[in-house]
């Protein structure tokens, strides 16, 4: 009994150790990001009036908002670790990324996460973050890493939706709000999370007309 514990403890944390996915076309989508993201920081004072999600701005037809508010970020902190998590989810499910599959999950991810805020999440005027779109590109690479029949993505797929329900129910960590000087929008994590769902039927949908 200890081997078969011992055993399937090793295979288990052999499915975790992929190669990382260092090939160009496996990483210049997750890279863009980075970059967009960090000169949006950089040159947050001059440009983010024009470009982060605010509702009454996107009512009045300024609607490029809609994908371009989730590259701005409230503070470093925010920002670090959102490009922390780009980097993460690149590790896990890199090896699924060409730039077309990548850029299009993204768009998809982006624009269902900012339609959730404006359509049902009213009380959200402002919004900025990565993190919506990263929820969905995390669903999207577990369910390709199901399709590849790889184990793991099980438990990713499980992990995630466990975290976007305990935060619809429990809300988001205190000291998380505090860390980023600002409101964490649940709410953009749920629908970022189907943003991926539906990026990642699509691209089935897709696959299979091919």
């Amino acid at each position: 009994m200890r081997f078969s514990i011992h055993y399937r403890t090793v295979e288990f944390v052999m499915l975790q150790l992929k190669p990382l996915p260092t090939q160009a076309i496996h990483s210049v989508g997750a890279l863009l990001v980075i970059i967009l993201a960090v000169i949006a920081y950089l040159f947050d004072e001059q440009i983010a009036w024009l470009f982060i999600y605010d509702r009454q701005l996107i009512n009045s037809g300024e609607y490029w908002r809609l994908l371009t508010g989730h590259f701005f970020h409230s503070n470093g902190n925010h920002l670090l670790l959102n490009i922390s998590a780009v980097v993460l989810i690149w590790a896990l499910h890199g090896q699924y990324y060409v730039h077309k599959t990548y850029f299009f999950t993204v768009l998809i991810c982006a624009l269902v996460c900012s339609a959730g805020i404006h359509w049902w999440s009213l009380d959200i005027t402002q919004y900025v973050g990565l993190s919506g779109v990263l929820h969905g590109l995390f669903i999207w690479g577990a369910l390709m890493d199901i399709k590849h029949k790889d184990k793991t993505g099980y438990l990713l797929l499980a992990a995630v939706i466990g975290k976007v329900i305990h935060e619809q129910i429990y809300g988001a960590s205190a000291d998380l709000e505090q860390l980023i000087a600002a409101n964490v929008a649940t709410d953009a994590h749920l629908y970022g999370a189907i943003g991926g769902l539906l990026a990642f039927v699509l691209y089935i949908l897709k696959a299979s007309k091919r």
